[in-house]
């Protein structure tokens, strides 16, 4: 894969997350200005709250940095897998560590993509049915899908 197709995959993982894109919101720009009490409403009983969303799309951050790399399991700071229920404390100061954790994961990973050669994106990472690319692409329509 050309370096210009690196760029335009960092374009995609950029726009998904953070920067000015055609689609609307991203997924910060979704969060932006919410508030703690707007993060805990939930829909309805059994459906996630903007707050659960936010630290899934942490989560599954950091599982795609942990197939980029090759780490094994175990790293990331909360106990539980893809949906945590939340508020646990119902805080601002709560609500800010979650939306910090989103923040954090996303630039790990984006540091983590920036360090791939072009020749990694075709790597299919063990376990893995699809490329480093497919799961990059992924990832950032999982962030569009969440902004919604």
């Amino acid at each position: 894969m050309p370096a210009h197709e690196m760029e335009l995959l960092l374009q995609i993982f950029d726009q998904s997350y953070d920067k000015k894109s055609w689609h609307g919101p991203n997924l910060r720009g979704s969060i932006r200005g919410v508030e703690v009490h707007q993060a805990a409403w939930r829909p309805a009983t059994g459906r996630h709250n903007i707050w659960e969303q936010v630290v899934h799309a942490a989560y599954w951050k950091y599982i795609v940095r942990r197939r980029l790399l090759g780490e094994k399991k175990g790293s990331f700071p909360l106990k539980g897998s893809n949906w945590f229920t939340r508020p646990e404390t119902m805080s601002d100061d709560a609500w800010r560590d979650d939306v910090s954790l989103l923040e954090e994961t996303h630039q790990k990973l984006r540091t983590a993509i920036v360090a791939l050669s072009p020749e990694d994106l075709r790597v299919k990472p063990p376990g893995s049915k699809v490329s480093n690319a497919m799961i990059l692409t992924g990832i950032a329509a999982h962030d569009v899908y969440h902004a919604g």
